[in-house]
C-alpha cells in the first residue's frame, strides 16, 4: 500500500493529467484547424527523421518529382485563392499569419503539457 506522500503525488499527477487533457480538448474545440496544421507539422517532422534506404530512394524519386511538381502547383493555387479571400475580407496576410502562429503555439503548449503530465504519472507509478 502506498504511503501518504506517494498517494499525494499520485493524486497530484492525476489532477495535472486531467487538467492538461481538459485544456487540450478545449484547445481542439476552439481551434480545429490548428490541430490539422499541428498534425501536418508532426507528420512532416516524423517523415524527415525516418531514414530512407537506397532502394526506396531509387523507386520513389520519379514519383516524388511528379508529386512535388503537382504539389507546388496546388500550393500556389491555394496561396493565390487564400490571398484573394483575405483581401476580399479586408484582412492582411500578416494578421492571418499571426493568428495561425498563435493557434499552433497554443496546440503545441497543450500537447506538451498533456505529455508532461502523462510522463510524470507514468514515472510515479513505476
Amino acid at each position: 500500500m502506498p504511503d501518504m506522500h506517494t498517494q499525494e503525488r499520485l493524486d497530484d499527477a492525476k489532477h495535472a493529467a486531467s487538467d492538461a487533457a481538459r485544456k487540450t480538448v478545449d484547445a481542439i474545440e476552439a481551434n480545429p484547424l490548428a490541430i490539422v496544421a499541428g498534425g501536418l507539422a508532426i507528420g512532416a517532422l516524423a517523415g524527415a527523421l525516418i531514414p530512407r534506404s537506397a532502394k526506396e530512394r531509387e523507386l520513389l524519386a520519379p514519383l516524388g518529382r511528379s508529386l512535388g511538381e503537382r504539389a507546388r502547383g496546388a500550393i500556389q493555387a491555394a496561396r493565390d485563392a487564400g490571398s484573394d479571400e483575405l483581401q476580399n475580407a479586408g484582412l492582411s496576410k500578416d494578421a492571418a499569419k499571426d493568428q495561425v502562429k498563435s493557434l499552433f503555439q497554443g496546440v503545441l503548449k497543450a500537447a506538451t503539457t498533456a505529455g508532461s503530465a502523462a510522463a510524470r504519472t507514468a514515472a510515479n507509478k513505476g
